[in-house]
C-alpha cells in the first residue's frame, strides 16, 4: 500500500481518537471515574485475604533519550490487618519480602543476603515505613485499607474512557491526572471490581517514562496456613543492614530517569 493511502488513514484514526478523548472528558465521564474507583476501593478493602500474581514493566530514559523497559513478575499474598508476603523476579533482582505483623524481612536471593527490621503496624503503616527506607510493595496503592483516598490525593482531572479488555477480562478504563503524573486504571467490570492494570506516566521526568503493573490470578477465598507469613532464612544466607542490601530494585544500578511507581 502506498503512503498516499496510509497517511490519510492515520490522520483519520488520530482524529477519531481525539474525538473519543474529548467525549470522555465530559462531566458525566468525570463523575463516573471516581465512582468506579470508589467501588473498587471498597471491594478490595473488604477482602481479608488476597493472593495474586503480577507482571510489571518499568521504563527508564537514557541520556540519549532512548526508552529502555525492564520487566519483572511475582506473587503477593496478604492477610489483613498486618501480614504480607511478596516476591519479585526480574533480570536484575530476585527478592522476597515478608511482614508477619511484628517485623519485616527482605531477602535478596541472588546475593543470598537478607535484612530484617522491627516494623510493626497495619499493612498501610508498614508500606509507609518501607517507602521511607527506599523499598516498596507491588501494587501497594491498590491494596491498602483505603485505596480511593490514596489514589485520589492530588487528582486534578478524571475520565471514564470506556471499556477495554485486559488478559481476556472486560474492564472499565479510567484515566486520572495529577500535577506530576498521569495514571490509568483498568477495573474488572461486574460485581467483582478488581484492579487488573495500572499505568503511571511520570510527566515531570524527561521522556515521560511509564510504570505498568498487570494483576492476574486474583483470589480472595484463600485459607493461608500457619507458616504462610513466617520468614526462614535460606541455608548459608548472611544477615546485613537494610541499607546494605543492594540489588533489589527492578532497575539496575546506573539506569537514569526511571518512571515513578
Amino acid at each position: 500500500m502506498s503512503s498516499s493511502f496510509v497517511l490519510p488513514a492515520r490522520r483519520l484514526l488520530a482524529a477519531s481518537v481525539m474525538a473519543a478523548a474529548a467525549a470522555c472528558a465530559s462531566p458525566a465521564g468525570a463523575q463516573d471515574a471516581p465512582a468506579i474507583l470508589k467501588a473498587m476501593s471498597s471491594y478490595v478493602a473488604s477482602q481479608k485475604n488476597i493472593s495474586l500474581t503480577y507482571d510489571t514493566e518499568i521504563e527508564v530514559v537514557t541520556p540519549q533519550v532512548q526508552k529502555i523497559q525492564f520487566d519483572s513478575s511475582g506473587q503477593l499474598s496478604l492477610s489483613r490487618p498486618d501480614k504480607i508476603r511478596a516476591t519479585r523476579t526480574g533480570g536484575y533482582a530476585d527478592v522476597e519480602l515478608v511482614s508477619d505483623g511484628s517485623a519485616v524481612s527482605l531477602l535478596g536471593k541472588h546475593a543470598n543476603l537478607y535484612a530484617q527490621a522491627d516494623l510493626k503496624g497495619s499493612i498501610d503503616e508498614v508500606v509507609d515505613q518501607l517507602r521511607s527506607r527506599g523499598a516498596d510493595l507491588p501494587a501497594a496503592d491498590l491494596l491498602g485499607a483505603d485505596p480511593f483516598s490514596a489514589l485520589m490525593d492530588g487528582v486534578i482531572e478524571a475520565a471514564h474512557i470506556g471499556r477495554g479488555v485486559v488478559d481476556g477480562v472486560e474492564c472499565e478504563h479510567l484515566a486520572f491526572r495529577n500535577a506530576d503524573v498521569d495514571w490509568q486504571l483498568w477495573v474488572q467490570a461486574g460485581d467483582r471490581p478488581i484492579p487488573r492494570k495500572y499505568v503511571i506516566t511520570s510527566k515531570a521526568v524527561g521522556g515521560s517514562p511509564q510504570y505498568t503493573i498487570r494483576i492476574k490470578d486474583w483470589k480472595t477465598d484463600v485459607a493461608f496456613g500457619p507458616d504462610a507469613f513466617a520468614f526462614k532464612a535460606p541455608a548459608g544466607a548472611n544477615k546485613v543492614d537494610l541499607a546494605k542490601l543492594g540489588d533489589f530494585d527492578e532497575v539496575p544500578a546506573g539506569a537514569l530517569s526511571a518512571a515513578k511507581k
